[in-house]
């Protein structure tokens, strides 16, 4: 592709993120728009195609890949499926916009990873927040020297069951292990928070430990966790979450600790980050844009027009699911 290109995308999966989240972006930006739309559930691509103004709709996805019109992928389905519509895409050589986690398994990242070397098709996953305003912040203070040099990192993520958690006759597909990932939401929400602490540090996890328990017997996959680990820089940290928490204990928070000083701040609730150091205490307000993950796939669309470079691509976000996987105890001696 080059910059005189539009990217012609087609989405293959248009659930509850692509209304506002990210299908919206795909369109704003010049030179990009949606063609082509697709869910197993004929009706519901029909009503999302006919609702957003998107010519085509499909009920299956090779059919959606091998439409001629279509030149980018955009993979809106849960994880289970991420690595075979990944690979569908890039073996017809058409760039992929993932959703993350980027795929149910770090094995099935080095399968993705390899198709996409093999092909040249470059490959891309939606961990946006990389690109907000919000965490944009948080590393430029970091990175600025104010808290000093880094040394320790504590992730604490804690929240009450929903309705939906009781039903244990249709549960959501996140609690599903055949479809989820077999995480739960750990691997619905953890990762992104272990991806941005990545980017903030500038410095990979290179060891990870994990205990991991279904506490309150709602479902099958695991509703608490307990992590320690630490990144390529020496530095180190620890995290838990908890899915079936008390509404009193509700929190998001992260906090990375400097010889100089300490910044907090949330990954899903935008509360003001707060700077601690020897200048005092300040909370800082930052505003995101209404389409959050309108910088990424603008970044995403610029790349293959060749109008730029984005980092937020397959191999950067391998590292994710292998920490994840490390902290579930997937691998086996």
């Amino acid at each position: 592709m080059n910059s005189s290109d539009t990217i012609r995308w087609g989405f293959i999966g248009c659930g509850e993120a692509t209304e506002k989240k990210s299908g919206p972006a795909f369109s704003s930006v010049e030179g990009s728009r949606v063609v082509a739309v697709m869910s197993r559930n004929e009706e519901k691509a029909r009503s999302y195609a006919r609702r957003h103004g998107i010519d085509r709709y499909y009920s299956d996805a090779q059919s959606l890949v091998s439409d001629g019109s279509v030149n980018a992928i955009y993979i809106a389905t849960p994880p289970s499926s991420h690595a075979t519509f990944a690979i569908m895409a890039m073996l017809a050589g058409k760039p992929v916009y993932i959703e993350k986690p980027m795929a149910a398994s770090y094995e099935e990242c080095l399968r993705i990873n390899r198709i996409s070397k093999l092909t040249g098709v470059p490959c891309f996953v939606a961990y946006y927040r990389r690109y907000l305003p919000y965490f944009m912040k948080v590393k430029e203070i970091v990175e600025s020297g104010e808290i000093g040099k880094l040394l320790s990192v504590q992730l604490r993520f804690a929240v009450p069951p929903r309705e939906l958690d009781y039903n244990t006759s249709n549960l959501p597909w996140r609690l599903q292990p055949d479809i989820g990932g077999g995480g739960g939401y750990f691997y619905d929400l953890a990762p992104h928070q272990i991806d941005l602490l990545q980017h903030i540090l500038g410095s990979n996890i290179i060891e990870a430990e994990g205990f991991h328990s279904n506490m309150a017997g709602l479902y099958a996959v695991e509703d608490t966790i307990n992590a320690c680990f630490k990144f390529d820089n020496r530095v180190t940290g620890s995290a838990s979450w908890c899915f079936v928490a008390y509404e009193s204990a509700r929190s998001d928070r992260i906090e990375i600790v400097g010889d100089k000083g300490t910044i907090g701040f949330s990954v899903y609730d935008y509360t003001p980050i707060v700077l601690d150091n020897h200048n005092g205490h300040k909370e800082i307000v930052v505003v995101n844009p209404s389409y959050v993950q309108l910088p990424l796939i603008t970044a995403v669309i610029h790349h293959l027009q060749g109008k730029g470079h984005c980092e937020c691509d397959n191999i950067s976000s391998t590292s994710v699911n292998w920490v994840m996987d490390k902290i579930l105890g997937k691998f086996k001696l």
